[in-house]
């Protein structure tokens, strides 16, 4: 496979960069817009009992789940008849509009739980039908018409629908400003590195080819399924990312066979057939490790698979037929723009093994050489001492607590939110975040009446309003109104239990258990929000166990297939796991905790979203893995050619230590351009994934991979008989039995025009 690719990317380069020009332009139109076409939801299992109330309500109760509130001031008091006219005429004008329905509001229905405690606010509740994009047109087709001061009256807008689009617009502009920032400190970093300006511009110019082509393959599954807007996020992490890791790897082992004296084609194919083969087998696993999100069945989650898979494929693609065909046509000239003075200066530090004048020095002679001596040299005591310090920074993901993100999430700026914390300071209750009940039933009135005053009953209830009429505290306070009817419809009844406590907290999932269990007098469906919040749980934890072990068996396999070991694929496991206890812990003291929320400006809540640790453990897991195979990969290559364990680990990482860290620094970059979001959950997955991937690079890779490998000695390459037989017959190893070892001196200079 990889002598034809060679033979394809030598002898068509130009025709492969203009098809991949023209397929770059194609999907720039056909991904243009796509922000536009994407989520702000997800988190909800369709399978569950809450999104069958759902369904439930929707169709027998219209309107019945509000989902829009107008915060409604005024100048003089709530109840003035002028005031009055003019909400009666703003309630009046809602409910007439396409698409909306169930509008309730102070001035119509007196319920207490529609105005504030102090007076100044009443509320109008209506719901918004559609699916989520199209209930987002129609909540920004509203907003331009009802918010800001209309007479007397002063109208702000909020809801779940209100925080959704607020949400997704914020991301999508906080998106725009992160590759602002992203690609030209990547570029920076790239020529520190390279300390040429053209080499630097080729594994930029695979991000872009990625994260280009991504977005029209997401463009082109939200026509067919629902995808999450933060799947747009991922793209540009791991589209930067990966085309820096493949393209240094790549570009790196291209420069090491020109130095060595092969011409630009012969060079090429070596770089094929041995760094290739590590690019297939990172990519690989990293795909393997988005693709576990497949089994959950919250779109949230499966929207970044979607995103993921195609990302690493066309960064793999870029860097294996579109960066070797530029290669080839380049030749000698790779090296040209060299950035001499400061900047080559401190590129030399930067590169690996590099020596005076810009020529790389023997690869003994090189720090990263003479560090892993020093490791190895003091093993036992760098591998309990790197574990342990790893194990105490993850020690804060014990006390985790798991939720749903809210309002919070946004900035303190955006209007939803503020509406929604007038709503969570001043009205008694919360008048969108009951807990809906539909109940099936042909009894008569008296069997929803005690179950409802039962449900009263509990603590956490404010009140209980059904077709038998509002209950508190176990008592019918008011009968049956105009509010309450139509609550009974087709031998079905809804009923609104009203919860004293905050809905999306822990004491508002509690109450969701409690309610289930009270006996109902027919089939019941409890939902809501915070019944929504359980049932993801649910549906996230009876899945973990599939997820992680086609996660850790996939792995487990293509690490035995790259090495031929069953020792090595175990410590690439262990290694990818301790690096992630760092980015759990530091999410938890952070986010949860509150700790650093004056410096990153936003809101701890006491829980962080149940779903975001999931995506952040495949994520930061497959770029673990991702650095692993480069150095495990390197490693091999040089045991199989010297037989020699010890040097092997030397060399292999003084081969790939600069590349990986430099790539670790590269793609931090990115991870920390998207966490200056202004969304809580974005800034907690951009600093949390560059803290995982730094911590792997620069503590797992450079000091704890070298010490364990160090103690484990030969015993790293076993594996039984019969494993070593199937190696022998299917595995693959970088570079191949029949490669000739490429003598690594005399060298030319990098840098040289």
């Amino acid at each position: 496979m990889f002598a034809a690719l060679a033979r394809l990317t030598t002898a068509r380069p130009r025709l492969l960069l203009l098809t991949a020009l023209l397929l770059l332009i194609g999907a720039g139109l056909l991904g243009r817009g796509v922000g536009d076409h994407l989520l702000g939801g997800g988190a909800v299992d369709p399978n569950s009992a809450s999104a069958r109330a759902a369904t439930a309500l929707d169709r027998d109760f219209p309107g019945s789940r509000p989902n829009l509130v107008l915060l409604v001031g005024a100048d003089r008091p709530l109840d003035a008849p002028e005031v009055t006219t003019q909400a009666r005429e703003l309630a009046a004008r809602l409910a007439a509009e396409p698409d909306v329905e169930g509008v309730l509001s102070h001035w119509t229905d007196g319920a207490p739980i529609l105005r504030t405690a102090d007076g100044r606010h009443g509320l109008v509740l209506a719901h918004i039908r559609g699916e989520e994009t199209a209930a987002s047109d129609t909540f920004e087709r509203l907003a331009a018409h009802y918010r800001g001061t209309r007479g007397a009256l002063t109208v702000e807008l909020g809801g779940s629908v209100a925080v959704r689009h607020d949400v997704q617009k914020t991301i999508s502009e906080d998106l725009v400003r992160a590759e602002l920032i992203a690609l030209p400190i990547t570029l920076l970093i790239l020529i520190l590195v390279f300390g040429s300006l053209v080499a630097a511009l080729l594994p930029l110019g695979v991000g872009i080819l990625a994260m280009v082509g991504t977005n029209a393959v997401l463009r082109l599954v939200s026509s067919t399924t629902d995808v999450s807007v933060f799947a747009q996020n991922l793209t540009t992490v791991l589209g930067l990312g990966l085309a820096v890791d493949y393209g240094l790897f790549v570009v790196r082992r291209y420069r090491e066979e020109l130095a060595a004296g092969a011409p630009p084609a012969r060079a090429v194919a070596v770089m094929l057939d041995t760094a290739g083969r590590t690019v297939v087998f990172s990519a690989l696993t990293l795909a393997v490790s988005l693709a576990a999100m497949l089994v959950f069945p919250q779109y949230f989650l499966r929207s970044f698979a979607y995103a993921g898979i195609p990302v690493v494929l066309l960064a793999a693609f870029g860097a294996l037929v579109i960066l070797p065909a530029a290669l080839v046509l380049l030749g000698t000239r790779v090296d040209r723009g060299d950035l001499r003075a400061p900047l080559r200066r401190l590129g030399r530090r930067l590169r690996p093994g590099a020596g005076a004048g810009g020529a790389p020095t023997a690869v003994r002679d090189s720090r990263w050489y003479r560090l892993s001596q020093a490791i190895m040299h003091r093993a036992p005591i760098v591998a309990v001492l790197t574990t342990g310090l790893l194990v105490a920074l993850g020690l804060p993901f014990l006390g985790v607590q798991f939720g749903s993100g809210d309002d919070r999430q946004l900035p303190r700026s955006a209007e939803s939110r503020q509406v929604q914390q007038v709503i969570r300071d001043q009205v008694d209750g919360r008048p969108t975040g009951s807990i809906e009940i539909v109940v099936g039933t042909t009894q008569q009135a008296e069997g929803t009446a005690d179950y409802s005053a039962r449900l009263s009953a509990l603590d956490g209830v404010a009140r209980v309003v059904g077709p038998a009429g509002t209950f508190e505290h176990g008592v019918r306070s008011a009968p049956a109104g105009p509010a309450e009817a139509g609550r009974r419809a087709a031998g079905s009844a809804y009923i609104s239990v009203v919860p004293a406590v905050e809905d999306l907290s822990a004491a508002g999932e509690d109450l969701v258990r409690e309610v289930r269990g009270v006996a109902a007098p027919g089939p019941a469906l409890v939902g809501g929000q915070s019944a929504e919040v359980v049932d993801a749980k649910h549906a996230i934890g009876s899945r973990l166990w599939l997820a992680g072990g086609l996660i850790l068996l996939t792995t487990f396999v293509l690490v035995f297939l790259l090495t031929g070991s069953v020792v090595l694929p175990i410590l690439a496991i262990v290694f990818a796991a301790l690096s992630l206890t760092a980015m759990f812990g530091a999410v938890v003291w952070v986010i949860q905790d509150g700790h650093l929320s004056g410096l990153l400006d936003f809101t701890p809540t006491g829980s962080i979203e149940t779903a975001l640790p999931v995506l952040m453990f495949c994520i930061a897991f497959g770029l673990s893995m991702d650095y692993g195979v480069f150095l495990i990969s390197r490693i091999k290559e040089e045991h199989d050619r010297t037989g020699d364990h010890r040097g092997a680990v030397a060399t292999g990482l003084a081969r790939t230590g600069g590349i990986i860290t430099a790539a670790a620094c590269v793609l931090a970059v990115v991870m920390f351009a998207i966490g200056t979001s202004r969304v809580t959950n974005t800034l907690m997955l951009g600093m949390g994934l560059a803290l995982a991937v730094l911590v792997d690079a620069f503590v797992v890779r450079s000091l704890l991979a070298p010490a364990v490998l160090a103690l484990t000695g030969k015993a790293t390459w076993w594996a039984p008989a019969p494993l070593r037989r199937l190696h022998d017959r299917f595995g693959l190893s970088e570079g191949g039995p029949a490669q000739p070892p490429v003598t690594p001196e005399p060298r030319i200079p990098v840098s040289a025009p």
